[in-house]
């Protein structure tokens, strides 16, 4: 009797398992049946290169680039928010703060998921007109390990929150052929 019931409870445990399963693999059909898609990591609120600082360093600013320096952040930074909550680096080149997600072109705006949710709303909202692009880079340090092997991270400026988006090169092609084909009187800035 007790073999029945633990094999049972596996047994249901097992198709738990695999309706959730099934239901990331729906979810991502579904939001891919419209086109437009493509993966796309995220790093929300992502961390100002130190070299953009070395400069003010040098003159009157000194002050607040050498103390957060010190505290292993950038100038700007709270320095507990530079080091992160277990006083890890955060810095451009660290794997920290990056989301799985796949992004919906929809008219004027990305609609961002995150791969491992069952929600059916985007997650984030991206507009055209709002977008700055800043840098295109590659992969550095622990990001390599923790983003796809094809990745380019582009960095943009979306309403003063620095945003960095990872992609592959064709993806990137299409985002930027995206950014241009903005309508007559939009301001849109590629870098």
């Amino acid at each position: 009797m007790l073999m029945v019931l633990v094999l049972s409870l596996c047994g249901v445990v097992l198709l738990l398992a695999l309706a959730g399963l099934f239901a990331f693999g729906l979810r991502r059909r579904l939001l891919q049946r419209s086109g437009g898609t493509f993966d796309c990591n995220l790093r929300w609120d992502a961390p100002v290169p130190s070299e953009a600082y070395d400069d003010e360093g040098a003159g009157g600013a000194g002050g607040a680039s050498t103390a957060a320096s010190a505290a292993g952040g950038t100038a700007g930074e709270e320095p507990s928010r530079a080091a992160g909550a277990q006083g890890v680096r955060r810095g451009p080149g660290s794997g920290k703060g990056w989301a799985y997600g796949i992004a919906r072109y929809n008219g004027d705006q990305i609609e961002w998921f995150r791969v491992f949710s069952y929600a059916p709303r985007p997650r984030r909202f991206l507009m055209r007109n709002r977008i700055e692009v800043l840098e295109r880079r590659d992969p550095e340090g622990e990001e390599e390990l923790a983003l796809l092997s094809d990745a380019v991270i582009l960095a943009c400026s979306l309403e003063g929150t620095r945003v960095e988006l990872a992609m592959s090169e064709d993806a990137l092609t299409g985002f930027l052929a995206w950014l241009e084909a903005a309508p007559p009187g939009q301001r849109v800035n590629v870098a």
